[in-house]
C-alpha cells in the first residue's frame, strides 16, 4: 500500500513538474523566439521590445485558449518581473548618468545644460500633458461607464491615466540616441536629459498614487515597516559616505553592493505597501556614480530588456481584454496620442531645455519626448493590476505605447533628416556652437 501511494505521489510530481516546464518553453517560444523571428521577418522595421506586446494583444484579441496550456508560465512571469525590475534599477543609474560632455562621433561634446533652465523645462514638458490628459480622461473618458476602474469615478483614477500620458520612455530613448548618427546625437541627449527629470517624478507619482489609493488596505506601520525605512535610510546614507571617500573600487565589490542596493530597495518598498519596481528604480539612482562605472550600465539594461522583460511585457498585452480591442479603443488610443504629441512637443517649442534651438529642432527634441515606450506600459500593467485603470483604459495605454514607440524614431529624422544638417542648416553650424557655449 505505501509503494502504492509512493508511485501515485511520484507520478504526480513528475506530472507537474513536465506541465510547467512545458509551460514555460512554450512562453519563451511564444514570447521570445516568436517576437524575434517578427522582428527579422519585417527587416527590423519595428522595434524589437514591442513585438512580444503585439504577440500578446494578438493572442487576446483571437480569444486562443493558451491559459488551458498553462500561460503566463509562473517562472516566466517571475522572470518577466526581474527583467522590469532591472530596467528600472538601469534607469536609476541612468539618472545619475550625466551624458554632458560626452563625445559622439562628430567630435562635438554634449553641450553644458543651466540646471535651472532645464528643470524648468523637464516640470513644463512632463506638467503640461498631466494637466491635459486628467482633465480630459475625468471630464470625457470617465463618464463613460466601461472606463470607470474599480475604485470609481475619481480624479485619482483621471491622474493615473494622465501619468501614463506624461511619460518620457528613458530605455527605449537611451537605445535610441545609441544608434542615432552623429549629426542626430546631439538632440538625442538634450532630449535624455528631459527624460531623466520626467522619469523621476514618474515614479514618485507612481508611488504616491499607489499610496494615496491605499491599495493593501492600510498595513499601517509597523516592525517590518521600520526595518524597510531603516534599510533605505542606510542605503542613502551609505551613498553619500562613499561618494565622497571612495573612487578606486574593484569590480567585484561594486556588483555586490550593486545587488545589495537593487534587492534591498525592492523589498523596502514593497514593505511600505508600493510596488517594487519603485524602489528598485530609486536603489539605481541612489548607487554611488563612482560605484555604478564599474557595473556597465549597458549591459544590465540589456540583459534586462532582451533576455528577460519580453516576457514581462508579452504577458502585459496577453493581459489586454481581448472583447475591448477593436476600433474603439484604438480611436481612444489615437486622441491620448494626440494630447500626448500636441502637449510634449508644444512645451519643447515654447520652454526648449537649451537655448540657441531653432523651430526645427525644439520640434525634433519634443518628438523625441512624446516616445512613452516601456515605462508607459509598466506603469499602465501596475496601475491596471490595483484597479485604477479600468480594461478599455488598460487597452487604449498599451496601444498608445506601441504607436508612440513606433513613430517616435521615423518622426524624428522626418523633422531633422541627416542632408539637412549636413547640409550646413541650423543645427550643425550656429545652433551647435550655441549649444556648446550655454552655461
Amino acid at each position: 500500500m505505501t509503494k502504492v501511494i509512493f508511485m501515485i505521489c511520484l507520478k504526480f510530481i513528475q506530472g507537474v513538474y513536465l506541465n510547467s516546464t512545458l509551460s514555460f518553453l512554450m512562453d519563451l517560444l511564444l514570447f521570445m523566439g516568436l517576437p524575434w523571428l517578427i522582428w527579422v521577418g519585417v527587416r527590423k522595421k519595428l522595434p524589437l521590445a514591442v513585438v512580444p506586446i503585439l504577440v500578446g494583444m494578438a493572442i487576446s484579441g483571437l480569444h486562443l485558449p493558451i491559459k488551458s496550456l498553462g500561460l503566463p508560465s509562473p517562472l516566466g512571469n517571475t522572470l518577466g518581473l526581474i527583467g522590469v525590475i532591472l530596467l528600472a534599477f538601469t534607469a536609476g543609474l541612468e539618472m545619475r548618468h550625466s551624458p554632458e560632455g560626452t563625445s559622439h562621433g562628430g567630435g562635438r561634446p554634449m553641450p553644458a545644460l543651466r540646471p535651472l533652465r532645464i528643470g524648468f523645462s523637464a516640470l513644463f514638458a512632463l506638467g503640461l500633458p498631466f494637466i491635459a490628459a486628467t482633465l480630459f480622461s475625468y471630464h470625457h473618458f470617465l463618464n463613460v461607464p466601461a472606463w470607470v476602474p474599480e475604485h470609481g469615478k475619481s480624479w485619482l483614477a483621471a491622474m493615473a491615466i494622465g501619468l501614463c500620458i506624461a511619460v518620457s520612455a528613458l530605455p527605449v530613448l537611451v537605445g535610441l540616441v545609441q544608434e542615432f548618427a552623429p549629426a542626430h546625437k546631439v538632440y538625442g541627449y538634450i532630449a535624455l536629459t528631459v527624460a531623466l527629470l520626467d522619469d523621476v517624478v514618474l515614479w514618485l507619482g507612481l508611488g504616491a498614487i499607489q499610496i494615496a489609493a491605499n491599495i493593501h488596505g492600510g498595513p499601517g506601520f509597523g516592525h517590518e515597516q521600520l526595518m524597510a525605512t531603516y534599510c533605505l535610510a542606510t542605503l542613502f546614507i551609505f551613498s553619500l559616505v562613499t561618494n565622497r571617500h571612495s573612487h578606486n573600487v574593484p569590480g567585484w565589490l561594486a556588483w555586490l553592493v550593486a545587488l545589495v542596493y537593487l534587492f534591498g530597495g525592492a523589498w523596502a518598498s514593497e514593505r511600505l505597501g508600493v510596488h517594487e519596481l519603485i524602489g528598485a528604480y530609486f536603489a539605481g539612482a541612489l548607487l554611488p556614480p563612482h560605484w555604478m562605472k564599474k557595473i556597465h550600465i549597458e549591459r544590465v539594461g540589456k540583459a534586462g530588456l532582451v533576455l528577460l522583460a519580453p516576457l514581462f511585457f508579452g504577458h502585459s498585452g496577453l493581459n489586454v481584454n481581448g472583447s475591448v480591442l477593436g476600433w474603439s479603443s484604438l480611436g481612444a488610443a489615437m486622441l491620448l496620442l494626440l494630447i500626448s504629441v500636441v502637449t510634449k512637443v508644444g512645451a519643447a517649442v515654447l520652454i526648449p531645455p537649451v537655448g540657441g534651438l531653432s523651430w526645427r529642432e525644439r520640434f525634433g527634441v519634443g518628438s523625441l519626448l512624446q516616445c512613452k515606450g516601456l515605462m508607459e506600459i509598466v506603469a499602465a500593467t501596475l496601475l491596471h493590476a490595483q484597479g485604477l485603470l479600468s480594461e478599455y483604459a488598460y487597452a487604449a495605454l498599451v496601444t498608445l505605447a506601441v504607436i508612440s514607440t513606433t513613430i517616435t524614431a521615423p518622426i524624428f529624422r522626418a523633422i531633422l533628416p541627416l542632408k539637412r544638417l549636413q547640409g550646413g542648416d541650423a543645427g550643425t553650424g550656429g545652433a551647435v556652437d550655441s549649444l556648446t557655449a550655454v552655461g
